[in-house]
C-alpha cells in the first residue's frame, strides 16, 4: 500500500515503523522538524534516517500531497487534514484518537477521561471527515484507568501501544479489501476544549468514504465481525 503519513513523537516513529516493517511504501511524512522544546522530532529523525521525503508539518495540503497513494494514515498529528487533501489518497485517511469514540472529541481527551474519574477508556481508528474525531469508526479497543493514573502513564501504558494495535488491524482489513466504517452515534458525542498548552488543531487545508469498486464498505459491527470471520 502506498501511503503518507503525518504526526509527530515518538508515536509517530513507531507508526512509520510499523508501515516500512509491512513494506508499505511511505511516499511522504508530514511533521514538525522539532519538538516543542526545540529538540529534533523523533518521526522527522526516522523520517530522514528512512529517506523519506519530508513535508514540514502544517503544510500537508492538496499541493504538497503526494501523487499516487492509496491512503493517509494521521498518527499523532496536530494538523487537520482537508476533505481536497483526502481526496488525492484512493481511500482517504484514518487516524488514531485515545477516546472510546464519540466520547471525548477533543484534542485532550486522555486529560478529561481521568479529570472525570472515569475507570474505562480506549482509543479509536477512525476515517477522517470534515467533523474533528467525528468519521466513522474503523477500529475500536477498551483499557482501564487506575486510581493513580496520569495522562503520560496512561499513554505509555495502554493507549501507545492499543494504537499501534489498531493500526495494524485496519491496515490488514483494508490488506483483504475491507473498508470498515461504523457511523459515530451523534447523540452519544461529547466534546471537551482543550487543556492549558496543548497546541491547537491547525487548519492548513479548508467527505469522502465512497471507497473504490475493488473495496467492500461495510457500516455494522455484525456485517465487520462476519467478514472477518470469512476471510481468516
Amino acid at each position: 500500500m502506498r501511503v503518507v503519513l503525518t504526526g509527530q513523537k515518538r508515536f509517530g516513529a513507531d507508526v512509520l515503523r510499523l508501515l516500512m516493517e509491512r513494506d508499505d511504501e511511505v511516499l511522504g511524512v508530514s511533521c514538525p522538524a522539532k519538538d516543542a522544546e526545540g529538540n529534533p522530532d523523533k518521526l522527522w529523525i526516522a523520517a530522514q534516517n528512512a529517506g523519506v521525503r519530508l513535508i514540514q508539518g502544517g503544510k500537508l495540503t492538496q499541493y504538497t500531497m503526494p501523487e499516487g497513494a492509496d491512503l493517509i494514515v494521521a498518527a499523532h498529528s496536530h494538523d487537520f487534514v482537508g476533505a481536497v487533501t483526502r481526496r488525492k489518497a484512493r481511500l482517504g485517511a484514518i487516524g488514531f484518537h485515545p477516546s472510546v469514540l464519540p466520547r471525548h472529541r477533543g484534542r485532550s481527551a486522555i486529560e478529561w477521561a481521568i479529570r472525570f474519574g472515569e475507570r474505562v477508556t480506549g482509543g479509536s481508528i477512525y476515517w477522517l471527515n470534515d467533523v474533528v474525531d467525528g468519521g466513522p469508526i474503523a477500529a475500536q479497543e477498551h483499557c482501564m484507568i487506575r486510581p493513580d493514573d496520569t495522562a503520560l502513564s496512561l499513554w505509555i501504558r495502554e493507549l501507545a501501544p492499543m494504537g499501534l494495535r489498531l493500526f495494524r488491524q485496519v491496515l490488514r482489513d483494508l490488506d483483504r479489501g475491507l473498508v470498515i466504517a461504523i457511523d459515530q452515534d451523534k447523540d452519544l458525542a461529547t466534546w471537551e476544549p482543550a487543556i492549558e498548552g496543548v497546541p491547537r488543531l491547525h487548519r492548513p487545508d479548508l467527505p469522502m468514504l465512497g471507497g473504490p469498486a475493488d473495496f467492500v464498505v461495510i457500516k455494522s459491527r455484525e456485517e465487520a465481525d462476519k467478514r472477518k470471520e470469512r476471510s481468516a
